[in-house]
């Protein structure tokens, strides 16, 4: 005698529907699983701390979080940061006494920050950067007149310097080619820019042939970023706000300067006193379609159009911003930009127009004392 059939497959389309009903209603929720967020991280040297921000689509700002750096007393005269390859720490320079490295681990769903360690670094370091492979950190003196490396440990923090080389007067930046082969650091009061060949491998640099480029005198290179794609490279003056292009040839190394053009906004004579240029930061969008630049005399950020076949700059025009911003950083998406006031105590959000690179003021936030550098990251 046969048995009965049992009807189990139509629990399989019940379960579909649900699924799918569920999925539509955490959709229209707004709490996606898995969903990307973007946070930007404020490094402020009065207050000696980190601001977390959790950033919306629409560009709005949320603090989520202020980490302090535990065993730090005294504040530095500013608060670099850098974010490894794997986005899984950050690691901010301290630039009072004792000079340290303080690492923390980046939580990947909530963004927030808890302390791992703090490690050694060679001086008070003006700009910090990580190799591509994030088993390096890399860092300037500008009053110690050096750069220095430190191998960073298994668990996120930094060792003891493995090589700390004499430079030129104030050593300002300091940052790997996008191949990972070569490193280049500015000096400001020597008006050169020093090459490195990197080995990875070991942990080594050596003297570039040619070990230097020089600039105009008293132009005071300051901070240099690469084109996404790799074949030029932007350098910022402080002293005369001059941005310069060069054409970068990866294999050797090699810088040959484009073209020079200005950070300091329309009208501005530099002629008055205490009115001197003092540009700051420099910043490209993730497509390397703009280029952005800040002047903190005159409190403001100059955008251009990046030409991608000869890596030559338009100039856009300049807008006002917060009050001596000394850093800022354009998001993953390239949509937006956040800039930090040093004496303003406050991050303003800036739109970047898709079509013509223009910037427009969204919004201020305040955030700890003397704000100075921007670090924007997508997770997961």
């Amino acid at each position: 005698m046969s048995r009965p059939i049992r009807r189990i497959a139509s629990r399989a389309p019940r379960a579909a529907i649900a699924a799918a009903l569920f999925a539509s209603l955490t959709l229209i929720s707004g709490v996606r699983a898995g969903m990307a967020e973007t946070f930007a991280y404020v490094g402020n040297a009065d207050s000696n701390d980190i601001s977390v921000f959790k950033m919306s689509e629409s560009g709005e700002m949320t603090l989520v979080q202020t980490a302090a750096f535990k065993g730090v007393e005294k504040p530095g005269s500013s608060t670099p940061l850098a974010i490894t390859p794997d986005h899984r720490t950050l690691i901010a320079g301290i630039r009072s006494q004792p000079t340290l490295a303080v690492s923390f681990a980046i939580d990947p769903r909530t963004g927030e920050l808890s302390h791992l360690g703090n490690g050694p670094l060679a001086d008070s370091m003006a700009h910090i950067a990580i190799d591509r492979s994030g088993k390096y950190l890399f860092s300037a003196s500008y009053g110690g007149n050096k750069v220095a490396l430190n191998p960073l440990l298994g668990n996120g923090v930094a060792g003891e310097p493995k090589q700390v080389i004499p430079t030129g007067l104030n050593a300002h930046a300091f940052l790997p080619s996008p191949d990972n082969r070569f490193a280049f650091a500015t000096n400001l009061g020597s008006d050169q820019v020093l090459a490195f060949a990197f080995d990875a491998t070991t942990g080594t640099l050596t003297p570039n042939d040619p070990p230097a480029y020089k600039v105009p005198e008293k132009s005071g290179p300051r901070h240099f970023v690469f084109h996404p794609g790799g074949k030029f490279v932007y350098l910022l003056h402080e002293l005369n706000g001059d941005v310069a292009a060069f054409t970068y040839e990866a294999r050797s190394g090699a810088w040959d300067e484009i073209q020079r053009t200005t950070a300091l906004p329309e009208g501005f004579s530099g002629k008055e006193p205490n009115k001197k240029p003092w540009a700051a930061d420099i910043h490209i969008t993730p497509d390397g379609r703009f280029l952005y630049a800040s002047e903190r005399t005159t409190s403001t950020l100059t955008a251009y159009r990046v030409d991608g076949s000869s890596g030559k700059l338009t100039t856009i025009g300049s807008v006002p911003t917060e009050k001596q911003p000394r850093g800022f950083q354009v998001d993953p998406s390239g949509r937006y930009l956040a800039a930090v006031g040093e004496l303003s105590d406050s991050m303003t959000v800036h739109a970047i127009d898709q079509g013509s690179g223009a910037l427009t003021k969204l919004k201020s936030y305040p955030t700890g004392k003397k704000p100075n550098w921007v670090e924007f990251l997508k997770l997961p």
